[in-house]
């Protein structure tokens, strides 16, 4: 298990988990774009989009949606992006999806350009957002 995709998916390393099933994790994104920003892992190792089975490609819309859900009442975006970087843009060489509250006035650009210097979320934010996150899943379930 090299794989750090494999190792935030299985939570061997430290990650803030708001949701996952028996094929999928969901973590809160350390660096953010925006608060609530979400990847989801396939637990098996998967490098590529073409590689998915039905139960994890099923998985991973149903966390889409469930996320998704989740970011509108919490965070009233005035939009949600979904999206996956393949290839030599995984940096992660793991499959995962991006689940991103988006405000009028971003530029998502912004999202793709590599800044020298990582930004880290708080610990302290990341926890509240995590709790946030998984009470609002927990009544909209």
């Amino acid at each position: 298990m090299n794989c750090l995709g494999c190792k935030l998916a299985n939570k061997k390393e430290t990650v803030n988990v708001v949701f996952e099933d028996e094929y999928v994790c969901c973590i809160l994104d350390h660096y953010p774009y925006n608060e609530g920003h979400v990847l989801i892992l396939p637990k098996k190792h998967i490098r590529y989009f073409d590689e998915l089975d039905e139960n994890t490609a099923n998985s991973l819309i149903n966390a889409s949606k469930i996320i998704s859900k989740a970011i509108k009442k919490l965070f009233h975006p005035d939009g949600i992006t979904v999206c996956q970087n393949g290839g030599v843009f995984d940096e992660l060489t793991h499959f995962h999806m991006h689940v991103i509250p988006r405000y009028e006035g971003q530029n998502f650009a912004d999202f793709y350009i590599e800044v020298g210097e990582t930004h880290i979320e708080e610990e302290t934010k990341l926890e509240k957002t995590k709790r946030n996150m998984i009470e609002t899943i927990k009544v909209l379930e």
